[in-house]
């Protein structure tokens, strides 16, 4: 499924479409079993991989549903006007190829990706339902990349009732598109396909169109991805989905160029007016294998055993050379990496801290990462980490500065330290919300090209710094005349060059400290200047939403940092965004919310929302001891309990039990870019037993173990952070206590020995002697008999609420925090 992105597309045999698949922002390799179905003689641009939990925890029966599956499809397709699976693939490449930077794309370019600005919100007010002859009905969504489409001549509409209504009443299948604003190849088709005249009449004519932002609707989004890997073996974005009235699939598929759009638009559409019982025949045997995959998860005993084979899994398929793990396209994983640091010092094996050293260096100074302007672009096409797709993830940020951050409590070393500052600062200048909330993301895009806001050629680099300085900063940088980035549609170089580094600043210089140190200024005053100049270019769109689970993750990031490092101003940030969360994304009866974008909250939150925004709020308190953030962790926790959890197999659904009834409800435990909800809310479960001394709450996660324990039996590295809270179970957990007065400085000197370390066993609590807190007390009664001693700040080192010694020194306390390696 893997190769060089050769700029071809795929061939898909049992349906007879010629189509590739190129934009995804799925998160990371497939099993190592898992290979190109018969008939693809290329691969598409782009990583390809297997998404949901019960796809890749069934690799087995999923052979056997494909099967049943696309020999039903083949029925489907027939027509002479569709069977071109034997096209040379030089044509194969003119095709694709030819949409990407076409004049026509060019033509429309102006700012950010070359979209018009939309009326203000009182002049949408005024527009009639259907958007008017400009607009369509995403004019009225808050989604922003709902409203990138809204001058598209398709009748777009929304999920929601009103559009299945519609198909009923017309008697017309559903074309459902998903993806996201900052997907490149969604910009692609649309700039194809969905701004074209001649394809939006066919779909208009023939279908209900809906758009769909998989951002705001994941629980939507993983069902259908599941469909498209079943009927493709493959999945990625823009998704595109052909189905009933009745949300009910037929036809699945990811990007198609206008050709194939205008084949298959009115050929799936004579399928639904004259053999509809073909295609609700498949559509019969899609929601059957469905339900067998989702009820397929074996529950067992999950043990020490997965951790071992998770780690030899990663160590057979580590890059050595330029790290991170298998070949291209490569993400960063960051929760791969904080699984290997736990493993390391559970264990003490050193291979798997020099796995994270070489990943985390490797990153940092490859193009993946902004020299310039700082921040993690969202993954490398090639195994040097050299040429990414361009897009700022917020909780790729978010991840990658807690990974550095482990790192550097674990090594000591400044390199990882600079990483999660550099990370975190980007966030804070870019992504940070007057409001307090987090933005979503940054496009690749800019100016209809992907990248060219953060290519350089060697004459730029000299007209913003001058000859001597331009010329010191390309060498340094490793710019090459001819341009180190290869052009998307012609896979040439044309002089733009990604400024990289192969060896780190620091080791650059070989002379004496304070060379070294001249050496280090002169380049950050470069860099500095040439952001001033960049800063002049046109931008690539921002995604100003605030989700609430992005936004749970970078409260943990910036919380964490501040804790560890001792800055309050990350600490700030960390409490600003929490607060605007709990305010701003909650409704009347304390359920959260999923979006709030400029002023306007919606959309009932998923399990991800309740689990990463509970982890961002314990973190918080452990970075505050404000027991209010604590507080409210507990509610969402109990929220969680009551409507997500399963009560018979254990672990939670990615939907309420009150939600909207989709095609299944799903129970994810698969690690992608982010976390699955259950792998954190594994670990939130684990943190809040420890600290009330509810048995309750640790019976609800050693329930959630059981239940995917199989799965992971299956597939070793597919749920990395549910081992996470794995290790934190087998590990003998510990309540730290620390009681004093927090002005004392003889309390923040024993705070500090223990924020420094990385400790991910443990919860850190704090008792005032100055001020007892009741509202504390009731989450934690037996902080109530702990008490300083010796009239001293003291710290108290518990295992279930049972406590060793009490500790008034910081060297005593030092010595006592060593011995926490327990395996």
């Amino acid at each position: 499924m893997y190769g060089q992105p050769d700029g071809r597309g795929i061939w898909l045999r049992p349906f007879g479409i010629r189509r590739s698949i190129r934009d995804c922002r799925t998160s990371r390799r497939p099993p190592e079993n898992d290979q190109p179905p018969v008939g693809n003689p290329d691969l598409p641009r782009g990583q390809l991989e297997r998404h949901a939990p019960f796809v890749i925890s069934n690799i087995t029966r999923l052979t056997r549903v494909n099967w049943i599956v696309l020999s039903l499809a083949a029925l489907l397709v027939g027509c002479e006007a569709l069977s071109n699976a034997d096209a040379p693939p030089a044509l194969q490449a003119k095709e694709t190829n030819s949409s990407v930077g076409s004049p026509k794309a060019k033509a429309e370019k102006n700012t950010h990706g070359g979209r018009l600005p939309l009326p203000h919100q009182d002049e949408i007010d005024r527009l009639p339902k259907d958007g008017g002859k400009e607009f369509n009905r995403l004019i009225f969504e808050s989604s922003p990349y709902l409203q990138q489409h809204a001058r598209n001549p398709i009748d777009w509409r929304p999920w929601g009732k009103e559009a299945f209504a519609e198909a009923v009443k017309l008697d017309k299948p559903i074309f459902l598109s998903v993806g996201y604003t900052t997907c490149h190849w969604c910009h692609v088709m649309e700039h194809e396909s969905f701004e074209d005249e001649e394809v939006a009449a066919l779909m208009n004519k023939h279908y209900v169109c809906i758009k769909l932002d998989r951002e705001e609707r994941p629980d939507i989004d993983n069902v259908y991805m599941t469909v498209t890997q079943m009927m493709t073996g493959r999945g990625g974005w823009p998704m595109t989905i052909i189905m009933s009235p009745e949300k009910v699939p037929f036809f699945a598929g990811t990007y198609f160029p206008k050709q194939s759009m205008m084949q298959l638009l009115p050929h799936f559409s004579k399928i639904w007016r004259e053999e509809k019982e073909k295609a609700k025949e498949v559509g019969q045997a899609i929601m059957k294998s469905l339900h067998e995959l989702q009820a397929g998860q074996v529950g067992g005993d999950l043990n020490a055993t997965h951790l071992d084979a998770c780690y030899q899994s990663l160590r057979r398929t580590f890059d050595r050379t330029h790290g991170g793990f298998g070949e291209s396209p490569k993400f960063p994983t960051p929760h791969t990496l904080g699984l290997l640091l736990r493993y390391h010092r559970f264990t003490g094996e050193k291979e798997a801290l020099e796995m994270v050293r070489t990943t985390l260096k490797k990153i940092r100074l490859g193009g993946v990462y902004d020299q310039v302007g700082l921040g993690l672009h969202r993954y490398s096409t090639d195994k040097e980490w050299l040429v990414p797709h361009f897009e700022k993830m917020l909780y790729d940020q978010a991840l990658f500065a807690l990974a550095n951050l482990e790192c550097h409590q674990v090594t000591g070393e400044p390199f990882f330290l600079r990483s999660c500052q550099d990370t975190l600062e980007y966030v804070r200048r870019e992504l940070t919300s007057p409001e307090g909330g987090f933005y979503s993301a940054e496009d690749a895009d800019s100016e209809g090209e992907e990248g060219k806001f953060y290519l350089w050629s060697e004459e730029e680099v000299r007209e913003a710094l001058g000859k001597k300085d331009g010329d010191f900063y390309a060498k340094v940088f490793n710019f090459e005349k001819e341009g180190n980035y290869l052009d998307e549609a012609t896979r040439r170089k044309n002089g733009s060059n990604i400024p990289h580094l192969k060896t780190a600043l620091s080791e650059l210089t070989k002379t004496d400290a304070a060379t070294g140190e001249k050496f280090l200024a002169r380049i950050e005053g470069l860099r500095k200047r040439l952001f001033a100049t960049r800063e002049d270019r046109i931008h690539p769109q921002k995604d100003d939403k605030v989700l609430t689970d992005w936004n749970g993750l970078m409260i943990s990031a910036f919380a964490r940092s501040g804790r560890a490092l001792d800055d309050k101003n990350y600490v700030e940030l960390a409490k600003n965004a929490a607060d605007f969360c709990l305010k701003e994304l909650r409704a009347k009866d304390g359920r959260l919310l999923k979006r709030w974008r400029k002023g306007k909250a919606g959309l009932p939150a998923h399990l991800e929302d309740y689990a990463f925004f509970t982890q961002g709020l314990l973190d918080l308190y452990e970075a505050t001891f404000d027991s209010r953030y604590l507080k409210e962790a507990k509610k969402l926790i109990d929220l969680t309990l009551v409507h997500f959890e399963d009560k018979e197999e254990g672990g939670f659904y990615q939907t309420a039990n009150d939600g909207e009834k989709l095609l299944v409800r799903a129970k994810e435990v698969y690690d992608g870019a982010i976390p699955s909800g259950n792998s954190v809310m594994a670990l939130n479960l684990l943190r809040l037993g420890k600290i009330t001394g509810n048995g309750p709450y640790l019976d609800s996660a050693n329930e959630l173990f059981s239940a995917f324990a199989g799965f992971l039996e299956n597939n070793p590295q597919a749920s990395e952070v549910l081992l996470h809270a794995l290790c934190f179970s087998l590990s003998s957990p510990a309540e730290i206590v620390v009681c004093g007065d927090e002005k004392d400085h003889r309390t923040q000197a024993l705070m500090k020995e223990i924020n420094q370390r990385f400790l991910p066993s443990s919860v850190v609590l704090f008792r005032s002697s100055e001020s007892p807190d009741e509202e504390l007390f009731k989450i934690a009664p037996f902080l109530k008999l702990q008490k300083m001693a010796n009239d001293a700040p003291t710290v108290f080192i518990c295992r279930n609420q049972t406590c060793d010694r009490p500790v008034n020194k910081v060297k005593v306390l030092a010595e006592r925090l060593d011995q926490e390696r327990t395996p």
